[in-house]
């Protein structure tokens, strides 16, 4: 039988990876946000946002929305975007850290989902006040 030694210290994750700088830290970033995007297309969460954003840019062409309101529009949904990109990091870091059901990991998921939420209705707030004032005007 083996005896053990003194177990090897392990790394630590800022230390397994080496910091980038100048152009190589603009494509280490950009890849970072690639492999984010690949995450976050799985989610069908995200899937339906996408299709809302797809089709509230043809809507809103059909109803002959301003430059302006098209521009508020994406900016809106880029933030929506983000936000779902925020929360599924939350749920990733609650699953991976307190894997058992927990008052504070059930919170931190329903906040997340909450701010989710809350840009739902200012898109869907936005886009009706566009549609119905174009329909309408």
């Amino acid at each position: 039988m083996k005896k053990k030694g003194p177990a090897a210290p392990r790394k630590l994750a800022a230390e397994a990876f080496e910091k980038k700088t100048g152009i190589a830290h603009l494509f280490a970033a950009g890849q970072y946000s690639a492999q984010g995007f690949k995450r976050l297309i799985q989610e069908a969460a995200f899937r339906h946002e996408i299709l809302a954003f797809v089709a509230g840019l043809g809507i809103f062409a059909v109803v002959g929305a301003s430059p302006l309101e098209f521009l508020g529009f994406v900016v809106l949904m880029l933030l929506m975007f983000c936000v779902e990109a925020l929360n599924t990091a939350i749920e990733e870091l609650v699953d991976r850290i307190s894997p058992e059901i927990s008052t504070v990991g059930r919170n931190a998921k329903d906040l997340g989902s909450f701010a989710v939420f809350c840009l739902i209705l200012a898109n869907a707030a936005f886009s009706g006040y566009v549609v119905i004032t174009r329909l309408l005007g």
